[in-house]
This record gives structure tokens, sequence and C-alpha cells, in this order.
């Protein structure tokens, strides 16, 4: 894979970072609503805020550029 990207093209889209998040450390009322599900993905800004959960990785990357933001996956 060659493929180029300038990374400061476009500065004025806002960068949110997406983590896997294990269902069991979350709040009661956020587990009820997991469906079953041992992992979640949280989607944060630059500050650490919490700005979604969402079921998969790739739905919090459709999410982060549905709204003019760029998604960056942190471990």
């Amino acid at each position: 894979m060659d493929t180029r990207y300038d990374i400061g093209a476009d500065e004025s889209r806002a960068i949110v970072y997406v983590r896997p998040v294990k269902v069991d450390e979350l709040p009661e009322d956020v587990r009820q609503q997991a469906g079953g599900l041992d992992t979640l993905y949280a989607v944060h800004n630059a500050d650490g805020e919490r700005l979604a959960l969402v079921r998969d990785r790739k739905l919090a990357f459709i999410l982060a550029k549905q709204h003019d933001m760029v998604p960056v996956t942190v471990h």
C-alpha cells in the first residue's frame, strides 16, 4: 500500500479518538443497553470527553466522518 496522505491538509476538521471499551467497565445502565456485547467503541474529543459509544469500530469511524471529524484509533 503506497497511498500518500497530507496529514496537515485539512486542519479545520476536529480529530476524534476511537478506542475499544470493555462493557463490564461501564456503568450498569450502559451495560444493560449493550445487547450482550463484550466490547463497545468510544469516540472521544481531544480533551478526552466521550462523545459516543457504538457497537463496532467501523460504525465509530462512519459516525465521526459524518460529523466532519477525523477519527484516529487509540489503544
